[in-house]
Formats: structure tokens, sequence, C-alpha cells
């Protein structure tokens, strides 16, 4: 069988990765695929010294290697929406499959380059895109296939799990850890994407639609960030069992599907609750297999190198034969109704800062209860000093998002009661 020849456009850490990785694993690659891995040609707009130099050409503008005639698969590691689309769309239309790493660019263009991949008789995958080193995408797609998968939720994003592992660990502030988390290298300069949720909300998109077998809907994720976690919060979670994890959960109903990003209480002996630093780690409800759940690396230059070429591995023992990254056509996948948040239940935790008086907890109780919302757990701690408030920590029973909010606005509107802090409680079955 003829060799699968590789075109890499971006030498950066996952480009450069990749490369190095064809390089050194040659033998291993063509015994397990069955065939070659060649690398061909680069595209690069600059030189980087991380990168292994190697004996092909070298192309600045990188849809020289979209064209090239030697290219059999592109690998686009550029990053972003606007150049990324345009080279992955001229690969396809050139009679080449496409293999990226690029969240962004499925999440957001995916429906129409996976029409456009099928219409040009090739594949575009993107295990990469997802949980670094972790093979979710493939667990689901081919692990799981006798599975319809109820819910999946997971940690998809290293920095803000890395951040709040932090915190817990040491009752370090928010902005101290993301200080040092971006010096480590684990945060952009701008670490928007990462702590505010973007970046999991879009791999949140690529995960449900493999298991619910659905067109991709990133805008319609909700979205939220860790920015608003104290120290307090995560002591508070501890002593009540907790530890608090930034979550993607999805989850489909009858009545529609669930895509929710947002800082979350687990139990402690919950499998995802004990997965830390900058690890990733997805738990999956199949009706068949059960509960599984998979971990390791979410990001770095080999654990996602690793992800591209599995994909092309799997391409060089399809020979010809189209794959299909979501596991069906995508003439099969049923659009759902996405639930708006408003309708999702689950318990809360509630934080605020209340005058030390009689009644207050009664008033307290009473919102909530006027919202047909229990109180599950409390705590209340004693003034510090001559301080004329006490921190209080109330933890309900599962109550839906409307009615939480109605609850909390009027608990935010007694006298000598503050704003309450929420943040949602999953418990896993």
């Amino acid at each position: 069988m003829s060799a699968l020849r590789i075109g890499v456009c971006g030498n950066g850490t996952v480009g450069g990765g990749t490369i190095e990785l064809l390089r050194n694993q040659a033998a291993l690659l063509s015994a397990r695929s069955g065939r070659e891995l060649v690398l061909t040609r680069i595209g690069a707009r600059r030189d980087r010294d991380d990168c292994p130099a190697l004996d092909v050409p070298v192309h600045r503008d990188l849809l020289e290697v979209a064209h090239a005639e030697d290219v059999d698969v592109l690998v686009e590691s550029i990053g972003g929406t606007s150049l990324a689309k345009e080279l992955v769309e001229t690969a396809l239309r050139s009679g080449k499959s496409v293999v990226t790493a690029n969240k962004a660019l499925v999440a957001e263009h995916g429906n129409e380059l996976l029409a456009l991949a099928e219409e040009c008789n090739q594949s575009l995958l993107c295990e990469a895109a997802v949980a670094g080193g972790v093979p979710i995408l493939k667990a689901l797609r081919d692990g799981m296939a006798a599975n319809s998968v109820s819910e999946l939720s997971g940690i998809i994003n290293g920095t803000g799990n890395f951040i709040l592992t932090e915190m817990g660990a040491h009752q370090r502030s928010f902005d101290d850890v993301l200080t040092e988390a971006q010096a480590l290298g684990y945060a952009e300069a701008d670490p928007t994407f990462d702590v505010e949720g973007i970046d999991a909300a879009h791999k949140l998109s690529i995960l449900a639609a493999m298991a619910f077998a659905t067109p991709l809907n990133f805008p319609a994720v909700f979205c939220e960030g860790i920015s608003a976690v104290t120290p307090a919060d995560i002591q508070f979670a501890d002593e009540l069992g907790y530890r608090i994890k930034h979550l993607g959960i999805a989850k489909q109903h009858a009545d529609g599907v669930e895509l929710r990003v947002h800082p979350t209480l687990l139990p402690k002996d919950a499998l995802l609750a004990s997965v830390d630093g900058v690890l990733n780690a997805v738990r999956l409800q199949g009706d068949a297999a059960g509960e599984t759940v998979y971990s390791g690396a979410g990001a770095g230059r080999f654990p996602t190198a690793s992800a591209v070429v599995a994909d092309l591995v799997d391409l060089a023992r399809a020979d010809t034969k189209p794959l299909h990254c979501l596991g069906v056509p995508v003439a099969k996948l049923e659009p759902q109704p996405i639930l708006p948040m408003d309708a999702v239940s689950c318990a809360w935790y509630l934080r605020l800062e209340a005058e030390d008086r009689p009644g207050v907890m009664s008033q307290l109780a009473s919102c909530l209860g006027a919202e047909g919302i229990s109180i599950e757990a409390l705590i209340q701690k004693p003034p510090k000093g001559a301080a004329s408030t006490v921190p209080v920590v109330v933890l309900t029973n599962a109550a839906r998002e409307d009615a939480l909010r109605r609850a909390v606005s009027a608990i935010a509107a007694l006298p000598g009661i503050d704003q309450p802090h929420c943040i949602r409680i999953e418990s896993p079955n």
C-alpha cells in the first residue's frame, strides 16, 4: 500500500510536536497502520527553534500545502478561525482529508466543514481538539458505539482546573493563582477563553454533538467562568463534603438537551472530584457500559500531537474510505432543542453575609420555601471580632434555575442580607 503523505500547517506547540512524533515513531506508526506515514510538506509563517528541521519543503504561504499534489492529508494546527477555515476548505476541495486540533474552528464552523468534507468524499477528524491526549472522541465514536449516551460531564480546561486546585490546596486568591498560571505557561496573557469557560464550551459542543448524534451548537452552550469563586467557597464546600470543579455538562432529556459550563460542587467521592492540576477528565453515562471515566493530559506538545497522529493512523488504515468525524453522516445528525437554563434543575450552594440577629435565618428559609426549595444543609459561622454580620452557607435540594433566581432576588431584598453568591451542585449517579 502506498504511503500516506502528510502536510503539516503550523509549527508551534502542536504542529511541532506532530512533526517530531512522525519522525521519531515512524517505524511504530508504519507497523500499526499498515503503511508509511510520510511528512512531505510543512506550512509555517515563521521558523521556530523548537520545531525539528526536516528535509522537506517549508511554505510561508500555507495554502500552497493545501494545493500540493504530494499531500494526501493536511494537518491544521495554526489556530484561529479565519485563515484556518480557508485552509481547511481549500484542502478538502483539493481532494485532501484534514486533521485539526482547532476546537474553536470545529465548534463554530464544524457543521459546514463536515458537510463539505462529505461532499468532497474526504475526512475531517479532530481528536486533538478536545482533552489533548485523552482519546475521548474515539471513545465516544468507537468504544461507546453500542451505547445511547444520556449524559457527560468533564473537566475539559486544564487552566481552570489548575487554578481551582491551587486555590483549594493553599487558600490562595483567584488573581494570585492566575498570575502563577500565566508564568508557568498554563494560561495565556489574555486568559478570558480559559477562565470564563469559552474554551470549555467549544469542547463541550463537540462532545455533545458526538454523544447525542446532533449538529454542533456552540452558541447554545451556557457559559459561566470561575473568577467569582473564592477561597472561602472552596473551604465551605470542603466542610460540607464537596470540591469545586469547573465542569462542562451535557444531558439528554425527552424534551431537549442541557449544554452548560460553570463552576460546580461535586461530592468528594465523585470520580471527577479527584482530578487535579492541569489534568482533564470526562465522565460518560451509557445505557450498556454504565459510567466510564477518561482522564489524562489535556494539553501540551506531545499529548495533543499524540491525538493528531492517532487521527492520521485512522486515516491510514481507512485508506480511501472517508471517516465520519461525529460517528454518523451529517445527514443523519438529528437537531435537538436546547433546554433554556431557566428549565434546568440542580441542587444549589448559596453563600451570603447576614446580620447576626434573631429571625434572619427564618426569613431566608421562608424565601426559599416560597419557591418550593428546601434546605439540605446550613453552616453559620460566628462573627469575627466586632463584625455585625456572619457568613452563612446554605445547600438546597434540587430546584429549577428560575425558581432559585426568584428566591435569591427575594433574599437579597431582605434587610441585613447581602446578595447571595450561588454555585450549582451535581451529584452523579
